[in-house]
C-alpha cells in the first residue's frame, strides 16, 4: 500500500500550504474508532461512521473501510445483486481488484489506485464481486466506500458512472515534499480532481512520510474528516492522536493539519490517510438500507418500486431506468 505513487515527488506540483497570517487552524471536534463487521458476502469491514453525528458528517452519510485483508485462495468475496436509490457511492480500490456492473449498463474492472462513481438518483440496482481468477489466486484486498447524498432535487437524477482510473488522479505534493496527496475529487489549493460531483465536495488520499506534517487549505464552508487508513500520526494543531481505524471530525476553520508519528508499525512505512469535507445539503435524511431518501414516504416507495422491478434490470435494459417524475412521493413534505 499504497498503489498510486509518485517516482520522484519533488517533480510534482506543491501545495502552498496554510497562511498563519490569515488562515484558521480548524480545531479537532472528535475522534472516533471504528467497529468491524461483515458486508455482502461476508468480507471484512471497518464502520468509519459509527457513532458520528449525521448532521457532522453532512453531505456524507456512510463509509466502510474494506479490508485491509491478504485472502488465501477460494476467500475473496463481493456483494450480490442490490439496488440503490438518492445517492452516490464512491468506491476507492487501493490495492486489490474488484469488477463492477449495474443495471445501467455501467461497470467494469476496479483495480489499485482506481475509483468507480456510481450516481445511483432515481435508482439502480448492481453488484461489485472479485473477477473469477482473482477468487482462485486469493491477494491483498483494501479499499474504501463512500455514500455522498443527493440535494432533494437531484435525488431523481439519471443514473450515471464514472470510472476514475489510477493515472488520472491529480497527483500534488506537500511544500516540504513529505506528504504525496492524491486528490480524487473536488478542488484544492486551486487544484482540481477528476471526479465530477453532484455535490460540493473534497476528496483526498495522502501519504505522510514518518516525522512529516501535512497542512491544507480547507474551504471554510465544508466540513472536515480524516480517517486513518493505515499506520498512526496526529490530526489539528493540539497533534490529537490517530490511528489506522479512527476518523477524526474537525471544527470550523479555513486549514486542516495531520502529522505522521516517528515511528510507524512493522507493516506501514508510512500514515495514510483519507481526508474528506463537502458542503452540507442540511435537508432531512430518511435512510434505510440501500435507500437514502428526504423522508419515509419516500423510502416506502423506494422499496416498492424495487419490489416491482422499476429500479433496474438484468442485465441492463435502456428503457428500464425510472425518469425523474414517474415515482409518487417524491414531493411531500420532509418530516
Amino acid at each position: 500500500m499504497p498503489a498510486v505513487t509518485a517516482d520522484n515527488i519533488l517533480s510534482l506540483p506543491r501545495i502552498s500550504g496554510a497562511d498563519p497570517a490569515v488562515d484558521r487552524a480548524r480545531p479537532v471536534v472528535s475522534v472516533t474508532s471504528a467497529p468491524s463487521g461483515l458486508e455482502g458476502e461476508g468480507f471484512p469491514v471497518r464502520r468509519a461512521f459509527a457513532g458520528v453525528d449525521l448532521k457532522v458528517l453532512d453531505p456524507f452519510i456512510h463509509m466502510d473501510q474494506m479490508g485491509e485483508v491478504d485472502y488465501a485462495p477460494g476467500e475473496p468475496k463481493g456483494t450480490p445483486w442490490h439496488p440503490h436509490r438518492g445517492f452516490e457511492t464512491v468506491t476507492y480500490m487501493i490495492d486489490g481488484l474488484m469488477e463492477h456492473q449495474d443495471s445501467n449498463g455501467g461497470g467494469g474492472l476496479i483495480s489499485n489506485g482506481d475509483t468507480q462513481w456510481m450516481t445511483a438518483g432515481a435508482g439502480i440496482l448492481h453488484i461489485e464481486a472479485p473477477p473469477e481468477h482473482v477468487v482462485v489466486s486469493g491477494g491483498l484486498f483494501h479499499g474504501l466506500q463512500l455514500w455522498v447524498n443527493l440535494p432533494r432535487s437531484l435525488k431523481f437524477a439519471q443514473p450515471r458512472y464514472q470510472d476514475i482510473t489510477a493515472g488520472n488522479v491529480t497527483l500534488l505534493s506537500s511544500p516540504d515534499g513529505g506528504s504525496l496527496v492524491r486528490l480524487i475529487a473536488g478542488d484544492l489549493d486551486g487544484y482540481a480532481g477528476p471526479g465530477a460531483t453532484y455535490t460540493p465536495i473534497t476528496l483526498v488520499h495522502a501519504t505522510i512520510a514518518p516525522g512529516a506534517s501535512l497542512t491544507l487549505p480547507w474551504r471554510e464552508d465544508f466540513n472536515a474528516l480524516v480517517y486513518g487508513l493505515s499506520g498512526k500520526g496526529s490530526v489539528g494543531a493540539e497533534r490529537r492522536p490517530l490511528s489506522w481505524g479512527q476518523l477524526a471530525v474537525f471544527g470550523s476553520g479555513t486549514s486542516i493539519t495531520i502529522a505522521a508519528d516517528e515511528q510507524q508499525d512493522s507493516a506501514h512505512s508510512a500514515f495514510d490517510v483519507y481526508i474528506l469535507g463537502g458542503q452540507p445539503i442540511r435537508e432531512p435524511v430518511a435512510a434505510y438500507g440501500p435507500f437514502v431518501m428526504n423522508t419515509k414516504a419516500e423510502l416506502a416507495q423506494a422499496f416498492d418500486d424495487f419490489q416491482a422491478g422499476r429500479l433496474g434490470t438484468v442485465p441492463a435494459t435502456p428503457d428500464a431506468r425510472v425518469p425523474h417524475g414517474d415515482v409518487q412521493g417524491t414531493t411531500d413534505n420532509a418530516e
